[in-house]
Order: structure tokens, then sequence, then C-alpha cells
């Protein structure tokens, strides 16, 4: 949702992309939630950070997203670029009815979109 949101949110200034350790598809609540905002990830899926380590790219910015008890878990990406962490829940974690479970999604987009907008300004202002 990050990596959508600041393409989104800053088209022509930030130029984001999702790796992970092990990546999967895509949660289907959150396909759902970003398409509600008009958002189409349906066709996206995050790169094994191990391809984006060989690929020596260069990064500004490295933002891991995990949730409190993954922390540990979350990918180190060696690198000099500036490191930030970001604690949002897993939403693959949530439990509950349809309902409930599209609301908490719904609550993580919002609060995600939030994060990357403010993260967007401050580095805009920054140059």
């Amino acid at each position: 949702m990050a990596e959508a949101w600041a393409n989104a949110l800053y088209p022509l200034s930030l130029k984001a992309q999702s790796a992970g350790l092990e990546p999967g598809t895509i949660n289907p609540y959150v396909i759902r939630a970003m398409a509600e905002v008009n958002i189409d990830i349906s066709k996206s899926s995050p790169t094994p950070l191990v391809n984006v380590i060989m690929t020596k790219s260069i990064f500004n910015y490295v933002i891991t997203v995990c949730d409190e008890s993954s922390s540990g878990k979350c990918p180190v990406f060696p690198s000099s670029s500036t490191k930030l962490h970001w604690n949002f829940p897993d939403p693959s974690k949530f439990i509950g009815n349809e309902e409930q479970v599209m609301k908490d999604v719904r609550k993580i987009r919002d609060s995600i979109k939030d994060k990357v907008s403010e993260f967007g300004k401050k580095i805009m202002y920054k140059k």
C-alpha cells in the first residue's frame, strides 16, 4: 500500500518500489481497499529483496513496513540509504468477518496514506 500511495500521491517526485523477503500475492482485502480509492494494485507484486540487492539499485530512502510483532523479521537493506521503519499491522493477520476485516484494512490504508503524505511533504521541503 505504501508503494501505491507514494506513486499515486507524488508521481513526479517519488518512485517507490516494494520488496520483501518472501514476497507473495497481495492480500485480496488490500486490493479491494485500494480499489475503493481508485488505485489498482491487482497486477502488482513485490519484488524479492534479493533481486533488488543484486541490481545494486540506489535508493535515497529505504522504508520498512512491518508490524511490531514481526519487526525482528523486517528485511535489512545493505546500503547507505536513509532507513526508516513504519510500524503498521499486517492485514493478513486481521480476523473477523469480511466486514470487520475490510474495516480494519481501510483504517490501515488511510493511516499509510497519511504517513506517505507526511513523508513526501518532508522530503519535498528538504530540496
